[in-house]
């Protein structure tokens, strides 16, 4: 018995149970997430009494009685933080893509340094909800990281309402009630700069080699994940059609991995046209033979690799894009807009839309889960699209074009 421990009264001390010089009492614990903890009182069991001066506090064994209920439900601490909350949920979702994973861990370590992420929820108010993500937008946050915020905020704090922690979710609002929506439109291409563009890039002697990559991007709405990720066998020239089943990304650790498509409506079979075939045959003929096909995940002979005889990513091709870009207007007085992978998959979406597809037909070609984001490209055509039809169907008639004096010249 001499090895056990006692407090200055001679009773045993259970494990985890200390009591220091001054005679108060603690218990240390790790919590759900493995979190040390220690919670404090003057007065081991019930029936003992405070020293004098200090308040009257429940006893030592209550409180790990208290505790060990918690950690049995899987409830956590009354004082948990914003910070562990977040934790705690994103424990809960597995299985998630890496890019998914690298967007919780940009939100961790937003809130890992603001003070709004040390407050204990049940003290989270929706004012301080809200004036939260205020203060991210006036510190410069942009909207989309704003809304990846709030997107891991309202779930983790609708749990800890499920646990029963909370009876309200402080993050239950409409995100474009509180702040403004600056985030820049990517718009289409016209067809006379889509024209311009491609033109540039296919005379230049330094972004030649990339002219065929961007004429497939906007000419088959392809993602650009999965357009890095095809290979020879995706391509089947016999049928005329692209085999649409996974994406290439690349990690933070810089791992190369394939994943499949964004969402189950993204495995498809595109249609190619003769041009596309025909870039894709110049693809596959110019495409520098390796020693060692690089394997990613059971796939090889990927069609684009970079200087290393590696796959190239989304990456590279932004980074191609703004360069001819930038050098196309460093060249020209009448400029290009900015123009990126996922430009060329929407000026394809509105080309097929200006042409007169079927909308569902469209849905399928650009992968859309929902209908309604295919369909917010027909609500995006203006006054000259609204012309074209009504000529089309003979409501008005063909205007002149007007000629001028200077014309003439």
């Amino acid at each position: 018995m001499s090895g056990k421990r006692r407090d200055n009264k001679g009773r045993i001390l259970h494990p985890g149970e200390y009591q220091d010089e001054s005679g108060r009492y603690s218990y240390k614990y790790k919590d759900m997430i493995g979190k040390r903890r220690t919670v404090y009182s003057w007065c081991l069991i019930p029936t003992d009494r405070a020293p004098q001066g200090r308040k009257k506090d429940k006893c030592l064994r209550d409180k790990i009685k208290d505790i060990e209920k918690e950690l049995s439900r899987g409830v956590w601490h009354d004082n948990m933080n914003v910070v562990e909350l977040v934790d705690r949920y994103l424990m809960t979702k597995t299985g998630v893509r890496h890019s998914t994973r690298s967007g919780y861990k940009t939100v961790q370590g937003i809130l890992a340094k603001e003070p709004f992420g040390q407050l204990p929820i049940h003290k989270v108010k929706l004012s301080d909800a809200k004036l939260f993500l205020i203060k991210l937008q006036r510190e410069g946050k942009g909207y989309s990281t704003i809304h990846t915020v709030r997107g891991v905020l309202r779930p983790a704090f609708q749990m800890a309402v499920d646990d029963e922690m909370l009876t309200k979710n402080s993050f239950q609002f409409h995100l474009s009630t509180v702040v403004i929506n600056d985030s820049v439109k990517r718009e289409a291409l016209s067809p006379a700069d889509e024209k311009r563009f491609l033109e540039f890039v296919k005379e230049d002697p330094t972004f030649s080699r990339y002219y065929d990559g961007m004429f497939i991007l906007f000419n088959t709405g392809l993602r650009i994940s999965e357009f890095c990720g095809l290979t020879k066998r995706d391509i089947d020239f016999e049928s005329g059609v692209i085999h649409v089943d996974h994406q290439l990304q690349r990690t933070r650790n810089m791992e190369y991995v394939i994943e499949t498509t964004k969402t189950s409506c993204g495995t498809r079979r595109i249609p190619m046209s003769e041009e596309v075939r025909e870039a894709f045959e110049r693809v596959i003929a110019n495409r520098e033979k390796v020693k060692k096909e690089p394997m990613i995940d059971g796939h090889s002979c990927f069609l684009f690799l970079d200087k290393d005889k590696k796959p190239m990513i989304a990456q590279h091709w932004q980074h191609y894009f703004k360069r001819a870009v930038q050098k196309y207007n460093s060249l020209h007085r009448l400029q290009l807009p900015t123009i990126s992978p996922h430009i060329c998959r929407h000026t394809y979406c509105s080309k097929m839309a200006r042409a007169g597809m079927n909308p569902k037909a469209l849905q399928y070609l650009m992968g859309h889960a929902e209908i309604s984001v295919t369909m917010n490209v027909y609500t995006h055509l203006g006054e000259d699209d609204a012309r074209e039809e009504m000529i089309k169907i003979g409501l008005i008639e063909q205007e002149e074009p007007e000629i001028h004096a200077f014309q003439l010249c």
